[in-house]
């Protein structure tokens, strides 16, 4: 149980659920031994369908600009400003409930010590193939009809990682309470051929 793990973390900014479930696993952070490693995905990645109603699609089109911001911080200035960074935009995304638009964006990078022009990535494709690489790589992991967060790690012996969708918690466990979700979560990732537990949200 006191041995160190390694965790793979998928969020995308404007994801309410990965904003929780990550919170959660840094109240584990601070109770057990874990290593998180944060990447970036997309929601509108994951629900680009040209059948989606013409404002939804739209909505998705604009969501992907967080996402790509991250995408732009990790590539010219390494993975360990990704945990800053997207502490800083969830807070004022989730938390304070500003709007993710280019002021809270260059605020939250200014915060960090990043320069505000990574905010052009915003509107900008040029970090998109950066976005589409590390997208790619959870549902590589996790199967494409996941949604966020997508969580890594270790699972039986000699099967490399495991990949699941979740947890989805709410409110955030805190103390033990998130250190028995933790032992539950690593106990089903070390199960062989476990796949899926799942109920309605009400």
């Amino acid at each position: 149980m006191n041995d160190s793990t390694d965790v793979d973390f998928w969020f995308d900014p404007i994801c309410p659920w990965s904003w929780q479930t990550s919170r959660w696993l840094l109240e584990v952070r601070r109770q057990r031994p874990v290593t998180v490693r944060w990447h970036v995905m997309s929601l509108a990645v994951l629900q680009d369908n040209p059948r989606l109603p013409r404002a939804y699609r739209q909505m998705l089109a604009e969501a992907r600009g967080p996402a790509r911001v991250c995408a732009a911080a990790r590539a010219e200035h390494g993975d360990e400003v990704l945990g800053p960074l997207y502490t800083s935009l969830g807070t004022r995304f989730h938390e304070r409930g500003l709007p993710q638009d280019r002021s809270t964006v260059e605020t939250a990078l200014r915060e960090c010590g990043l320069p505000t022009r990574l905010a052009d990535a915003l509107t900008s494709h040029a970090h998109e193939e950066a976005l589409l690489i590390s997208h790619k790589a959870a549902v590589t992991l996790a199967g494409d009809d996941v949604g966020t967060p997508v969580l890594a790690l270790d699972g039986p012996p000699g099967t490399g990682q495991v990949a699941f969708f979740g947890p989805v918690v709410t409110p955030v466990p805190r103390g033990e309470d998130a250190v028995r979700l933790w032992h539950g979560l690593t106990m089903m990732a070390a199960t062989p051929g476990f796949y899926e537990l799942k109920r309605s949200r009400g």
